[in-house]
Order: C-alpha cells, then structure tokens, then sequence
C-alpha cells in the first residue's frame, strides 16, 4: 500500500513539474515555483549563510523555510508586534557577519506612548529561538494612525543599518526636523548614532535621520555596482518614486509630488519641481502601489543582470527596470495577477529571485530559469 502511495505520489511530482507553466520575459523565460503556501500576509523573505531563509508574517509571525520546507513552528521569542491597520511585522534580516553573531534585526509596528510606531529591534537566533531580544530604534513621536509605517532595513557595506520610515499618513510630518517621520533611519548596527550623520548636533534636528521629504517607503536595496541604498516609496493617486538616498537630502513630500489627492484629484504641494529639493530617478503615474526592490546581480537569469525589480500590490505584477547607470531605460511589467499583490521582492544567494505575496492566504516564491 505503501509503494502503491509513493508511486503515485512520484508520479504525480513528475506530472506537475512536466505542466508547470512557462512564461516569458524580453530577456529570458522563467517558471514560478512556490515554495511555501498558506502564509499569512508575508512581508519579507531574507537568506541565512546556511541555507535557511525567514519569512515574517503581518500578525508577528517568524518562520523558518530548512531545505525547502516551511517549517511548522513559528520562531519563539519575538517581541510583542501590534497589528494596526497597515502596521504589523515587517522585515528580519541577517547580521552581515551572522556566521558570527548569529544576529537577525526586526522592524515591526509597536504601541507605546502617544499610540503605534515603527521599532527595530535585534537579537540572536538560537535553534528555533530568538534570544537577548533588545530595541534599536523606536519612531517617535507615535501616532493613532494606521497608515504609512514604512519598515524596510537594509545595510551597507560598511555595516551601517538603514530604516525606511513613512509619514504615518500626517503629511507635514516628513518635512520637520524633529521627528522620525518620512525619513530614512541611519545606525551603528548596535543601534548608536554615527557621529557622521549629518543632523548630528543641530538644534532641533533627530540625530538618526539621514535625510527627509518622504511619503511611505516599502522598498529598499542596495545597488551591487555602487553600494549605495535605493528606495522606493508610495505616492498618493500617482507620483509613486525611485529615489537614490544621499545624506542631508530632502525629497520633497508633500512639497513636490508627481501625485494627486485621493478623489478629488486636486494638486498636492507646489507642483512637482522646486529648489533644493530632489527629483527623483524614476516614477509612476498611475501608481503601482510599489513594495519590495531587488537588484539582480546572479548567473541564472544572466540577461537580468544588473537591471532592478519592484513588486505591485496594486496590480499584482512584477516591474523590471533596465538600468543605465541612475537612469532607467526601460519597464518591463511581468507575472500579471499570476501570484496576487507582490509584497517583497529578493534575490537570493542562488541566483533565484524570490517573491512574497500581501494576502492571505499567502505564498513564498521563486523564478526559476
């Protein structure tokens, strides 16, 4: 009976692997593989040296994917993560030097005084366990909002972390210096201030901010051929942006928008240029509603190589940029409603680009050649 069962079971592996269906890019064809199912709105997926990969979940899950496999188990140890309208469980992302220190940094939405805010956190995993769970960062001032968390990390190459932050839906918030919102976050990966940040001693200015003028952004990486961070953020009705992050740097919301106001279609700010402010290297009208951004360096799809991919929630594709140095020269939109709102997009140690979809339930997966 056994046999008979495994037979079967063979035979219906080598069935699906013999229909999986193909699909094809301008520059390469790929099959979608998925990985692991029955996720929960997963936001993230990110690599361990040894194979593993974790994946969060909104509500504040932690799992882990060994040999393939979602195990059942959620990882313990997590800290306490409050669901509150977008907000929940963001990334968790490996310590450069993890073989070392075994660390995995958290960014998550957290109550505290004032209402919910974005915090990163770290602590090292044991087994199935974080442990020595200590908070980074914590936004501040917090709001009732519940829009607008950003929560992407990142680090460079010099290990200095970045957090990406929204503007918690209060537009004037990521145009004043004494507030965390609408900026990206820079630290020593222990969660002190680098003395070289550049509001660093100025009156009235957070010392963690890198730069400022952001909307809400769920995208961030770092360019292989520069080692310098992108991001990309959410507009309004239209002005979704690329932007490449340099220090002290404002990038204009809501001052300068290519969007518009919900509904009414009104014109938000002072146009879309003005003085001192940046432009940015790419944006889209109509909006895409752009989460997760991978720059592809690997072997298995070497047509892709260096060109940059962005997942839409809204139309529930995935966008490929070709790049030219920092201008963009050409879309390419793919996998159109094939998986749902793609909420991550990562490229794996393996060459493979792995996706993560924003429903429930949702999935883990990866383009294949």
């Amino acid at each position: 009976m056994l046999s008979r069962f495994l037979s079967c079971a063979l035979a219906l592996g080598f069935a699906a692997a013999a229909t999986a269906q193909t699909f094809r890019s301008d520059e390469e064809s790929f099959r979608v593989v998925r990985m692991a199912e029955g996720l929960e709105q997963p936001w993230c997926v990110s690599f361990l040296p040894d194979g593993r990969m974790l994946v969060t979940e909104k509500p504040g899950r932690l799992r882990v994917i060994a040999n393939q496999k979602l195990l059942a188990a959620p990882v313990e140890g997590m800290p306490q993560v409050t669901v509150h309208g977008q907000g929940g469980f963001f990334d968790a992302i490996p310590h450069p030097q993890f073989e070392k220190n075994q660390l995995v940094y958290l960014s998550y939405a957290a109550r505290g005084e004032g209402g919910v805010g974005t915090e990163l956190a770290r602590g090292r995993l044991a087994g199935n366990r974080l442990e020595n769970v200590e908070v980074l960062f914590r936004q501040s001032p917090k709001s009732n909002a519940g829009v607008h968390f950003g929560g992407r990390i990142a680090f460079d190459r010099a290990g200095y972390l970045y957090l990406t932050l929204g503007d918690r839906g209060d537009m004037p918030r990521a145009q004043k210096h004494d507030d965390h919102a609408g900026s990206v976050i820079r630290l020593h990966d222990d969660g002190r201030v680098p003395a070289d940040n550049p509001f660093v001693g100025k009156a009235g200015w957070k010392p963690e901010k890198l730069d400022l003028g952001h909307r809400n952004q769920q995208g961030a990486a770092l360019n292989p051929a520069t080692g310098v961070l992108w991001t990309h953020e959410h507009g309004p009705q239209g002005g979704d942006e690329i932007n490449i992050i340099r220090a002290a740097t404002n990038y204009g919301w809501p001052v300068i928008t290519y969007g518009v106001n919900y509904g009414s279609g009104t014109r938000i700010g002072e146009g879309t240029h003005k003085e001192g402010m940046a432009q940015p290297i790419y944006y889209w009208v109509p909006s895409i509603a752009p989460s997760g951004m991978a720059f592809y360096a690997g072997d298995r799809f070497p047509k892709w190589k260096g060109d940059l991919f962005v997942g839409s929630l809204k139309f529930q594709l995935l966008v490929r940029l070709r790049l030219d140095g920092e201008k963009v020269v050409k879309e390419e939109r793919m996998l159109h409603g094939v998986l749902g709102r793609i909420r991550d997009v990562r490229a794996g140690p393996d060459g493979y680009l792995y996706l993560t979809t924003d429903e429930n339930p949702g999935v883990v997966a990866r383009l294949e050649p």
